[in-house]
């Protein structure tokens, strides 16, 4: 059976909580308390029916963010995104007395959790009460203490839940594919695939990009430009995808690792957003930042994704754009096939570019553009036996590197154009430079930490 590492964690957390009384209870670190947190949603991402990289990617948005309002107000350093973000007017203030942040974020992750993603299992939710459980019992403070925090860290969570259902994308795994949605046949538009990632030959959620944006800024960046539709020979649109056909045929053994690497196909992962969240959790662990600078990780990365995958879709569908394989096969070999599988959607531009750019940005502007790290999200995971490639860890110097990875990684697959790629960069970038510009602190940047 496939596995990740997030599935690991829970059976380590189960573990833990079924520990003998007589061992020595171990308190939990802030850092611990918020990357478990982060592979429990992980784990619950991964295993909810229904899922996508356009619902994961929202979940994780207000995932996130809760994580980082739930204890904002414990820190003089930096200011709540009330008021800064589409919507957001009020959120609740911590009542007067002490407050115990670890424990209102404990609560306020268990409680996000469980209502973003009211479709899981109970099974699912049972073990979302045992972390929360285990947590708060390491965390032992005066009754009245933990009962404040608790009740400010839930408070936090149904508002930001009650806020989400407004965005135009509250239960969306019910429609993930609309089987009313028309769109005008024209040369160069997406056709579905015969070898496709997924059974639906229905386009995965086509008017997501309608939905709220987290921040005004990126809902009003304006559209890319593509490379208009053409066979000539001569035509830069021919030799895009020319130079998709004739890359799939001289392939690298590390290409194929890569194209496999990065595919997060959500049947399977915690999906292309979910890949980003397992980053953060990745940095922090080695950065060790103190609590709000881990809980803010996580809300940038999550607004990053969010936003990325609304403009994305928005762009997808108002291009409406083929896939390297209809215009291959028609126009250059009739009986070429990608070496991965299109995806159920438009291409122009590219979600994984889009996303990871977006989230590299936020990675420079928190810990600086050059940071060592190796990627082990799928090292668990058996070979591909059918395409003779094994999931071999990914080592990275720069955050911007992961993300012209992710891009080329669609490139080798044979799904993407040169184009989708170059503009989805281009375009993340924005976005992420965009979410670095809300005002998170009250004092300077994080310099230090870019020394």
């Amino acid at each position: 059976m496939r596995r990740t590492r997030q599935i690991a964690f829970f059976f380590i957390l189960v573990a833990a909580v079924n520990c003998s009384p007589l061992q020595e209870k171990t308190v939990p670190t802030p850092q611990s308390v918020a990357t478990s947190w982060a592979d429990m949603t992980l784990f619950v991402t991964k295993n909810t029916p229904a899922n996508s990289p356009t619902y994961a990617s929202r979940a994780l948005a207000y995932i996130g963010l809760t994580m980082y309002e739930s204890v904002v107000h414990g820190f003089p350093s930096h200011t709540s995104l009330k008021g800064q973000l589409n919507g957001l007017d009020s959120l609740p203030v911590p009542s007067v007395g002490k407050h115990n942040w670890l424990i209102s974020l404990n609560a306020g992750q268990a409680r996000i959790l469980k209502r973003i993603y009211n479709q899981t299992s109970d099974e699912n939710k049972a073990k979302i009460d045992s972390v929360e459980k285990h947590f708060l019992q390491g965390l032992e403070d005066e009754p009245e203490v933990a009962k404040r925090s608790i009740a400010y860290g839930q408070a936090v969570a149904e508002a930001i839940f009650e806020w989400s259902k407004s965005d135009g994308g509250h239960r969306g795994y019910l429609a993930n594919f609309d089987k009313n949605y028309h769109h005008e046949k024209t040369p160069g538009c997406w056709e579905p695939p015969l070898y496709g990632q997924a059974i639906s030959h229905l386009p995965l959620h086509p008017k997501w990009g309608e939905n709220r944006n987290f921040l005004s800024a990126n809902r009003d960046l304006q559209l890319p430009l593509m490379i208009k539709y053409n066979e000539d020979k001569l035509s830069d649109y021919y030799k895009e995808s020319h130079a998709v056909y004739e890359k799939n045929k001289v392939l690298t053994q590390d290409e194929k690792e890569a194209a496999l690497w990065w595919g997060d196909d959500p049947g399977e992962t915690f999906t292309p957003p979910g890949h980003s969240y397992y980053l953060a959790t990745l940095v922090i662990k080695k950065a060790n930042p103190e609590l709000i600078r881990c809980a803010e990780t996580y809300a940038r990365v999550g607004l990053a994704v969010g936003d990325a995958f609304i403009n994305c879709w928005k762009w997808k569908y108002h291009f409406y754009s083929e896939r390297p394989s209809s215009f291959i096969a028609k126009n250059i070999d009739e009986r070429w096939e990608s070496f991965w599988p299109d995806p159920p959607f438009p291409a122009f531009p590219s979600g994984h570019a889009t996303q990871a750019a977006a989230v590299a940005k936020v990675f420079e502007d928190l810990y600086g553009k050059e940071f060592e790290f190796t990627d082990d999200a799928h090292a668990n995971r058996p070979r591909d036996r059918f395409r003779n490639v094994d999931f071999k860890p990914r080592s990275f110097k720069t955050f911007w590197s992961v993300a012209e990875e992710t891009a080329n990684s669609r490139f080798y697959g044979g799904i993407h154009f040169p184009q989708d790629n170059r503009v989805g960069l281009e375009e993340g970038a924005k976005i992420g430079n965009n979410v670095n510009s809300l005002r998170w602190r009250k004092k300077p940047m994080y310099a230090d930490a870019k020394k």
